[in-house]
């Protein structure tokens, strides 16, 4: 088993953006999950659960190290206007520190062993790492254990609660139901892992991954 992709997700519910290599914190991959969407009606997060178009744009973390939407700084009008027209709503946008922004735990591990099975495209399940040649539901068997990536120490504390966000196809955002429906019916509306961070360091794709 190897680590073959690395997702961070710069603003909560909008695309993420591929990294070579992270720095891996107690508070899991640096940048991930840093602006937010708040409904200006009362305060509240708005994710792309009741408002998939978000799924369209671009999150990422600029050369200046700050998080762009479409390559507009997160702070500026430009931005505002973009996450406007995907709500359909007002909103506003706000940097909080982690991990208030986390739905679980600081790092979500998917599989492509499960993604094969239920056959849907694994970007569905917004994966910070997603370990690859992993036998079919294998991950069903982690819970509990640590997963080990060079001198890093991650433990899977529980398999993840599925919601409506995997219905959305994450390039299109055309919802396809009976997504959720597989996962529910086959899996006990389960898949992939709430992890959190033992011991800290540095991973990379390609990495090697043990199971403890």
């Amino acid at each position: 088993m190897h680590v073959s992709e690395i997702w961070r997700y710069p603003v909560k519910s909008l695309k993420g953006e591929q990294l070579n290599e992270t720095e891996i914190t107690k508070l899991g991959i640096p940048g991930d999950r840093e602006v937010v969407v708040l409904r200006t009606l009362n305060g509240r997060f708005l994710t792309s659960r009741t408002k998939p178009k978000l799924l369209g744009l671009q999150g990422s973390i600029g050369a200046d190290g700050e998080p762009t939407i479409n390559g507009h700084r997160w702070d500026s009008a430009e931005a505002l206007r973009l996450v406007h027209d995907a709500a359909g709503e007002a909103v506003t946008l706000e940097r909080v520190p982690a991990p208030q922004a986390f739905d679980i735990l600081p790092l979500l591990v998917a599989t492509d062993g499960a993604a094969q099975y239920l056959n849907i495209d694994h970007r569905r399940l917004r994966p910070n790492i997603l370990l690859a040649d992993v036998p079919e539901l294998e991950e069903r068997k982690w819970p509990g254990r640590v997963i080990a990536i060079g001198d890093v120490r991650i433990h899977a504390e529980k398999l993840r609660d599925r919601c409506v966000m995997t219905t959305f196809d994450p390039d299109t955002q055309v919802q396809d139901p009976s997504v959720l429906q597989r996962i529910v019916r086959e899996l006990d509306g389960s898949t992939a892992l709430d992890s959190y961070v033992v011991t800290p360091g540095r991973i990379r794709v390609g990495d090697a991954v043990q199971i403890l």
